[in-house]
């Protein structure tokens, strides 16, 4: 019995046992690199549930919610015969209305096991052998969820690495493919996926794919892996391979990666790209925080120096998914925001794909009558901005009239 896990005591996080440097750690260090900052995440048995505990070493925890079917919300989920509870958790719900939560388009993204993949990016759970195991809540999680990350080891049954100075080694081979050429059941349609354009990813220890229009593409390989010997040779098809990128070598070094840098405030200077063509200013600040006056003072000088550099008032159209304001601070970041749609905006539209994100900061707006609206897409931004500059248009006409 833990109390931690049953709510009735808060635990320190910081002295939970770290997972040793091996494949599993190998995986979920990779896909830890996908998490949403400030998102909501659901996390699947196995491969997957090792993401929990990366994410606690890397004191990235506070920043994002972790959610199981089983009703955990929040906290640091536990793995192994544990899994499906959570230390510290935020509340435990019935998994009914966890379930009503993911219907509903809750999850950001989720992270789930694979036992077989094939060429069309599907993946198969549920049967093997002719035996049916089970979908569970699979395909409701995997189908409402804005990005998938599938985990798993490349091959099954005896697979064997070693890790040497920040690279790695196959030691012995698994007896078990797991790419093949078509699973036995379709647990995952990757057909449907692409239609949908919804991102999906597969990681497994010595490389990392990606479900394209075309098919799977080989985007990353570990350090030390050969693509022909350690790769394509174990594959009942062959993936699309044009310029894949080398892992991230902090993932098979045993020291902290510092994950922190990457998920949160990345180069705001890289997040801003200006359309002179149509005059449009586009600001990612998806997972962007301001913590302190400092972060405030930042964005303004970037952007001044954007707006200025375009030479005219811009329309400027914001991602906000995810942006997130500490408490005291609104008050600084909506004057700077201000400032800027006075002396350099021509308009200033906002869209966030989080119901939960839209409706926080209309109602932040509302109590400084600033426009409320944020728009669910980019396309809707645009459109409202081009809707606008029409009226204005046709006001300027009627003037003349």
């Amino acid at each position: 019995y833990n109390p931690a896990l049953a709510g009735e005591v808060r635990i320190p996080v910081e002295g939970m046992a770290k997972m040793p440097l091996d494949e599993r750690k190998i995986i979920a260090r990779r896909a830890a690199f996908e998490l949403p900052p400030n998102g909501v995440i659901n996390l699947g048995v196995g491969a997957p549930d090792g993401i929990a505990a990366v994410a606690n070493e890397e004191k990235v925890t506070p920043h994002i919610t972790m959610t199981t079917e089983a009703g955990a919300v929040g906290g640091v989920l536990a793995g192994g015969s544990n899994f499906g509870s959570s230390a510290n958790a935020h509340s435990i719900i019935d998994q009914n209305q966890m379930f009503d939560f993911y219907d509903g388009g809750g999850l950001d993204m989720t992270c789930l096991g694979m036992a077989e993949c094939d060429e069309e990016g599907n993946v198969n759970t549920s049967k093997f052998a002719g035996r049916l195991n089970g979908c569970g809540g699979f395909i409701n999680i995997s189908q409402n969820s804005r990005a998938v990350v599938f985990a798993g080891t490349f091959t099954a049954g005896g697979l064997d690495i070693a890790i040497e100075n920040g690279s790695l080694r196959i030691v012995s081979e698994g007896r078990t493919r797991k790419f093949v050429k078509a699973v036995e059941q379709i647990t995952f349609s990757g057909t449907y996926a692409k239609q949908k354009h919804q991102p999906v990813i597969y990681v497994t220890e010595r490389c990392v794919f990606e479900l394209t229009p075309e098919g799977l593409e080989l985007i990353e390989v570990a350090p030390g892996i050969d693509i022909e010997k350690d790769i394509l040779a174990h594959m009942d098809f062959k993936p699309i391979v044009n310029k894949p990128m080398p892992m991230d070598k902090r993932i098979f070094i045993d020291e902290p990666m510092n994950l922190s840098d990457d998920l949160f405030n990345v180069n705001l200077g890289e997040r801003i790209e200006y359309d002179a063509n149509r005059n449009l200013l586009f600001v990612n600040l998806e997972g962007w925080s301001v913590r302190k006056q400092s972060d405030i003072d930042d964005m303004k000088r970037v952007l001044v120096k954007a707006c200025e550099q375009a030479g005219k008032p811009v329309h400027a159209i914001v991602n906000v998914d995810g942006f997130r304001i500490a408490d005291d601070l609104t008050d600084d970041y909506e004057a700077m925001v201000t400032q800027l749609r006075q002396k350099h905006y021509a308009s200033r539209s906002r869209y966030s794909t989080s119901a939960f994100m839209r409706m926080k900061m209309q109602d932040a707006l509302n109590t400084r009558t600033l426009a409320p609206h944020i728009f669910s897409s980019e396309e809707q931004a645009h459109a409202a901005r081009e809707a606008a500059a029409l009226r204005k248009r046709l006001q300027q006409v009627e003037r003349l009239d």
